[in-house]
């Protein structure tokens, strides 16, 4: 479950560059990679989406234990 945490973690940080990106420069490292709105550019916005939520649950849980 650690590998599958920091997999995440990692998938989700990557994400938040790229909104970073978005934000300050109006740049999309995604679809300047993959394309605008390719089937693998939206793949890659699942995954971020579904990272978030993997990390959410983790945030719970580690609160829980507390």
């Amino acid at each position: 479950m650690e590998t599958l945490q920091k997999s995440a973690l990692v998938i989700t940080v990557i994400g938040a560059i790229n909104w970073g990106l978005i934000g300050l420069f109006d740049f999309n490292l995604v679809e300047m990679i993959f394309g605008h709105m390719t089937i693998l550019s939206r793949i890659i916005y699942t995954l971020v989406g579904l990272c978030g939520i993997i990390n959410l649950g983790i945030l719970f849980y580690h609160l829980e234990d507390k």
